[in-house]
C-alpha cells in the first residue's frame, strides 16, 4: 500500500496532447479533413478542439489516432504530474 500512495498523480495535459496530435498529422500529411472523413463527423469542431487543448479524443477515437498514425496511446495523450 505504501506504494501506492507514493505514487504522483498523472493527468492528462490537454495542451500537449493536442500538439502531439498536430505533430503527428503534419508528420504523416494528415489533414482535419482526413480525419473528419474518418471519423465520420459531420462538423470538424471536435477535431479543432482536440488540436486546440480543450478536450481530449474518446478512447475509441484514441484507438483509431494510435492505428493512423502508427503509434500507441501513450504517445500521443501526454501527461503532467499535479
Amino acid at each position: 500500500m505504501n506504494r501506492i500512495t507514493n505514487l504522483c498523480r498523472l493527468v492528462p495535459d490537454l495542451k500537449a496532447t493536442g500538439g502531439k496530435i498536430k505533430t503527428l498529422m503534419d508528420a504523416s500529411g494528415v489533414t482535419v479533413r482526413d480525419l473528419q472523413s474518418v471519423f465520420g463527423f459531420d462538423y470538424p469542431q471536435a477535431i479543432y478542439a482536440w488540436l486546440g487543448g480543450r478536450n481530449l479524443p474518446t478512447v475509441d477515437n484514441l484507438l483509431v489516432l494510435s492505428q493512423i498514425f502508427d503509434v500507441t496511446i501513450d504517445e500521443i495523450v501526454q501527461r503532467k504530474i499535479t
